[in-house]
This record gives structure tokens, sequence and C-alpha cells, in this order.
């Protein structure tokens, strides 16, 4: 069986209110046995259970893809032209690429 961590909770014997469900949720699964060596054994991982099930999880995860995505490049501005645009506030990258567009008749 595996060892709990150091620091991880321990499992409830009885209710306590407060803890994010009711006297009734846990009347509703209080009867599960806790799982001995052999369950362990026996039990198979979520994605060979239920394969498409774990593949639209993994799908799901983060952004959605861009059609346009943009490209992190370095460049080089003078001091002056860097310290205008972020005295603007937030958006001053995104103020920047606004005019290089204008400027590329994009």
């Amino acid at each position: 069986m595996a060892k709990a961590k150091p620091n991880a909770a321990k499992p409830e014997k009885e209710f306590k209110a407060g803890k994010g469900f009711t006297k009734e949720d846990w009347d509703a699964v209080s009867d599960n046995p806790e799982w001995t060596e052999e369950d362990f054994r026996n039990a198979s991982p979520f994605a060979d259970v239920f394969p498409y099930l774990a593949e639209s999880i993994r799908r799901s995860r983060g952004r959605p893809a861009l059609d346009n995505p943009k490209k992190q490049v370095t460049l080089r501005l003078d001091s002056d032209v860097v310290a205008r645009f972020r005295a603007g506030g937030p958006g001053w990258q995104s103020r920047i690429n606004e005019i290089l567009r204008k400027a590329a008749g994009l």
C-alpha cells in the first residue's frame, strides 16, 4: 500500500461539517471500504479503462491554439522609445505591435 506523505491530511473517520460536503454526501459514500493491497494490485490506470475520456481531458488543457500565433523575437530599441511606451501602462508591447503593423501596411 502507498505510504502517505508526512504533511498529507488524514482521512476523516466521522462526518465534520464545513468540509465542502453535506452529511447526506458523507452517508452516501461512507460505506466504501478502504482498499487492500490486492485492490491496488488489480487496479488499472484511468487512461486504460476510459481511453476516450482520458484523451478528451488531455486535449482540453491549456489555451486553444491560435490561428496566427505571435512569435517571440529579440529587438533592440532606444531606451527613450521603450520608456515612452511603458509610460502608457499595461499593453505597451501590444501598442508597439499595432504601430508596426500599420507601418508594414498590414
